[in-house]
C-alpha cells in the first residue's frame, strides 16, 4: 500500500557518497533521472514532493551529479550534504526551463533512465529536451541496490517489527463483539502511532466473511462472536523502514467447524516458507514451500496472491516472492512471509511475518505467536 511521505534522519554522508557511486556504476553508462520518492531518499536522504514543478536527481554517466531543484522547495534539501557528496544544487524559478538544465548536465547521452513513477508530464518534457536519448526505468538499476540491506537498514526494519508486535500484543484491548471493524481499525492505528510509528499506513480488520478479501481496509460491519478476523497492520517508524505484519483472531471458539484444521494447514505452510529462507535458494521456491503445503492440503485455490513482497523504505517493493521469480537470495534481502488461504463468503486467515535472509539463513523480525488467537 502507499503511504503519505515521512522524512527520516538522513544517513551518513559517507552511506550517502557509498549509495551515488554504486547507483552510477550500475547504471553503466546510463544517465540517471532520480524523482522524489523512496528512490531519492535512499540516495539522498530526503524524499522530496512530487508536484508539476520539475525536482530531479540528475546522475550523469560522467562529471559531477546535480539537483535540480524548484528554488522554493529548495529549503527541504538544505540539511543534504550536497557539498560533500559532491552535488551541485540548481535552483530554478517558474518561467526557467528545468528540464533544459537536467538535460544539459547529463550531456547527450544515449540512454537516461527515468524513474519508475515519475509524473507522466515530466517524462513527456524530458523527451521532448532529450530527443536523441531512449528512455527506460531506472528501477531495475537502483532495486539492484535497495534490494541488499545494509546493517542499519536491517536494524531499521528490526526496530520496526517490533514496534508492530507490540500493536498486536495489544489487539485483544479493541478487538471484541459488538464493536465495528471502524471502531477497532481507529483503536488499533492509534496504538501503531503509540507504539513507534510516524503514522498508520494500513489498517485492515476482516471480520468473518470481509476476512476473505486479503485487501479489505474497515468497514461498518459488527463483529460477532465466532467471528474469525484478519488484522494486518504497518507504518513506517522514524528512519524511514516500514513495518508490515498479520496475524487472524477469532472472537470466541470458531462457530465453523472447519477454521482449526485450515487454520493450522495455514500454520505449517507459513513455518515451512520461513525455514526455506537462505541464501543461495530462488524467490519462487520460498513461494513454492508455501503453496505446496497449501495445494496438498486441497486449499490451492484459496491462496490467491504470492507468497510475499520486499520491504524497506517502501512497504512493497523487490524482491517479490512470487511464482516465475528466479532471483537468487542473498544476505540482507528482506521480504514478507505471508500465505493466505481465503473462502468466499466465510471466512479467510493470514500470517505474515516479515524475515531477512542471513549469511546462513534467516532472521523472523516479527515474534508474535503464530496460532490462531482466540479473544
Amino acid at each position: 500500500m502507499s503511504r503519505r511521505s515521512a522524512h527520516p534522519p538522513a544517513p551518513d554522508s559517507a552511506v550517502l557518497r557509498a549509495r551515488l557511486e554504486r547507483a552510477r556504476e550500475a547504471a553503466a553508462g546510463t544517465g540517471l533521472l532520480i524523482a522524489p520518492g523512496s528512490d531519492l531518499r535512499y540516495l539522498l536522504g530526503r524524499e522530496g514532493g512530487s508536484f508539476e514543478r520539475l525536482t530531479t536527481l540528475v546522475i550523469p554517466a560522467d562529471g559531477p551529479l546535480a539537483l535540480v531543484v524548484p528554488k522554493l522547495e529548495a529549503p527541504g534539501f538544505a540539511d543534504v550534504p550536497t557539498d560533500e557528496l559532491g552535488i551541485d544544487v540548481l535552483t530554478w524559478v517558474d518561467g526557467d526551463n528545468p528540464y533544459a538544465v537536467a538535460a544539459e548536465r547529463l550531456g547527450a547521452p544515449d540512454r537516461v533512465a527515468v524513474s519508475d513513477f515519475t509524473p507522466a508530464l515530466h517524462v513527456l518534457a524530458l523527451r521532448a529536451a532529450l530527443p536523441g536519448a531512449e528512455q527506460v526505468l531506472a528501477g531495475p538499476i537502483v532495486r539492484e541496490l535497495r534490494m541488499r540491506k545494509d546493517p542499519a537498514e536491517v536494524d531499521a526494519l528490526r526496530k520496526a517489527g517490533a514496534a508492530i508486535d507490540r500493536v498486536h500484543a495489544r489487539v485483544g484491548e479493541w478487538l471484541r463483539a459488538g464493536r465495528t471493524e471502524a471502531a477497532v481499525g481507529a483503536d488499533i492505528a492509534a496504538a501503531i502511532v503509540e507504539e513507534g510509528h510516524l503514522l498508520a499506513d494500513f489498517v485492515i480488520v476482516g471480520s468473518g466473511p470481509n476476512g476473505a478479501s486479503p485487501h479489505h481496509s474497515v468497514s461498518d460491519r459488527v463483529i460477532e462472536p465466532g467471528d474469525v478476523v484478519v488484522v494486518d497492520i504497518g507504518g513506517p517508524i522514524a528512519e524511514g523502514y516500514n513495518s508490515d505484519s498479520t496475524r487472524t483472531y477469532a472472537i470466541g471458539e470458531p462457530r465453523d467447524a472447519d477454521v482449526a484444521a485450515t487454520y493450522e494447514v495455514l500454520r505449517v505452510a507459513q513455518q515451512t516458507a520461513v525455514d526455506a529462507v537462505r541464501p543461495g535458494v530462488s524467490a519462487e521456491s520460498i513461494d513454492a514451500a508455501a503453496r505446496d503445503v497449501i495445494d496438498k492440503a486441497g486449499f490451492g485455490e484459496f491462496f490467491i496472491h504470492r507468497t510475499g513482497h520486499g520491504i524497506g523504505l517502501d512497504v512493497h517493493e523487490e524482491p517479490y516472492i512470487v511464482s516465475g521469480n528466479e532471483l537468487i537470495l542473498e544476505a540482507g534481502m528482506a521480504f514478507s512471509i505471508e500465505p493466505g488461504i481465503y473462502q468466499p463468503g466465510r471466512w479467510g486467515a493470514r500470517i505474515e511475518d516479515i524475515v531477512v535472509v542471513t549469511e546462513d539463513g534467516v532472521e523472523s523480525l516479527n515474534q508474535r505467536p503464530h496460532e490462531l488467537i482466540i479473544l
